[in-house]
């Protein structure tokens, strides 16, 4: 099995909406910022204000990407061991 971007986009919101809960800032994927690298799905997310505003007084601190694996649809929030996929380190 092989995801395509857009059912791998869809395990990511999924993801999000599921460890996300109604006290939470509301906060969606960042599209423009969303990647493939090494067979797995980088989408980062933020609050809802400051991708539609790009404006810094919105943005969330200290949030990792969700990650899917292209191959087993298997989605988890990055940690630290896996920023070279987004750093480019």
């Amino acid at each position: 099995m092989t995801l395509s971007r857009p059912e791998a986009l869809r395990v990511a919101k999924d993801f999000l909406a599921q460890n996300t809960g109604p006290y939470s800032v509301p906060v969606k994927i960042d599209d423009e910022y969303t990647e493939e690298k090494g067979g797995i799905l980088i989408a980062p997310y933020n609050s809802v204000k400051f991708v539609e505003t790009r404006d810094w007084d919105y943005d969330l601190v200290g949030r990792w990407p969700i990650l899917v694996d292209l191959t087993t649809g298997h989605a988890r929030l990055g940690t630290n061991e896996d920023r070279e996929l987004w750093m480019g380190e």
